[in-house]
């Protein structure tokens, strides 16, 4: 276990050095005109991959907070598209209002649907006793049901997020415009990494979220109030993965197209696991993701003839596969997923 935990960090960490390396080759190396080697490590490839990463890792985090805490999160696609229809919808409601206010809005709008959405989850699975994997299919299906009624096709979100640079860092070759001139949300995200890797190893709530997860019995025996840490954890992970599905309509896209997540939700659940239900490990798996829809995109720009159009489109969801099967064996998954627990005196 412990192998395969420094196995995939070193994974988390080596997949973004070994693509920025390739960059700096494409940049600066005598043989970077080669079409193959710019259309892998190009500027246009690595930007469009940490563009696919974001809602991958935001998605993946908000099953981390739950599937920690001991429930099983499938509904991640759910709690995504839901968020990014309450975007959609507080954007097209403030489009009279300046950008930034109206922004901030449709931020908000797609974190509190998401946390709903993982209340919903919670209440389903810790108080009327739902199967775990039941409750997460018919949020994806409620996701699915309420934005394909009551989307108005002939409404139109005016402006999304645009680049904010950082001062000095921004200017730096090739890392610079790749990592450092990027709108808020993509900065959000790679600062959440960082800040819930460390409170789920160095602070009391991460100390209690693993507790919870592992042995929840025990852990209700010390005192940790098992049923409300849960309750709170799958809310924060569904405002996760609502922000997620919110990047697509505030950041990336700027508007709303029925289905829009189009399986992101499993491509993060899959990261999920594969990174061992860790941060890092997961911000590695969603870059691999990431990365492997940007090669499709640019295949389908570069209109490759090799391959016919529809296998090109598969080879995200091909590496997904591989990489879970190839390793789900291999993971460990929290001792208590997916068990119901009632306290002694409840049962």
């Amino acid at each position: 276990m412990a192998a395969f935990t420094q196995s995939t960090a070193r994974f988390a960490a080596g997949l973004p050095l070994l693509l920025l390396a390739g960059a700096f080759l494409v940049e600066y190396a005598p043989f970077a005109d080669i079409q193959p080697i710019r259309m892998l490590f190009g500027a246009s490839i690595l930007n469009f991959a940490l563009r696919a990463t974001v809602p991958l890792i935001l998605g993946a985090l908000g099953g981390i907070l739950c599937e920690r805490s001991g429930i099983v999160n499938i509904g991640i696609e759910g709690m995504m598209l839901a968020g990014a229809f309450a975007a959609f919808v507080a954007k097209t409601a403030t489009n009279h209002w300046a950008l930034g206010p109206s922004l901030l809005l449709g931020t908000c709008a797609t974190l509190l649907t998401g946390a709903a959405m993982g209340l919903l989850h919670a209440l389903f699975c810790l108080r009327f006793g739902m199967h775990q994997i039941i409750s997460g299919t018919a949020l994806i299906l409620l996701s699915m049901g309420i934005s394909a009624t009551f989307f108005d096709r002939d409404a139109v979100a005016v402006g999304k997020f645009a680049p904010w640079p950082v001062p000095l860092l921004s200017e730096w070759p090739v890392i610079g415009p790749l990592l450092f001139n990027k709108p808020p949300i993509t900065y959000a995200a790679l600062l959440i990494v960082a800040v819930v890797g460390f409170a789920l190893a160095h602070t009391r709530w991460g100390l209690r979220t693993r507790a919870i997860g592992e042995h929840p019995r025990a852990a209700d025996t010390a005192g940790v109030a098992v049923l409300r840490l849960r309750y709170l954890n799958t809310a924060l992970g569904g405002a996760l993965a609502g922000l997620g599905g919110g990047y697509l309509v505030l950041e990336a896209v700027g508007q709303f197209q029925e289905g829009m997540t189009a399986g992101r939700g499993f491509i993060a659940l899959a990261a999920m696991i594969f990174g061992n239900w860790h941060p890092v490990g997961a911000l590695g798996a969603s870059l691999l993701f990431g990365y492997a829809q940007a090669v499709q995109n640019e295949l389908l720009l570069a209109q490759v003839t090799v391959l016919p159009r529809h296998f090109v489109a598969m080879i995200p969801y091909l590496v997904t596969v591989i990489a879970v099967s190839g390793l789900v064996g291999r993971v460990r998954a929290p001792g208590s997923l997916g068990q119901p627990y009632r306290r002694e005196t409840e049962t």
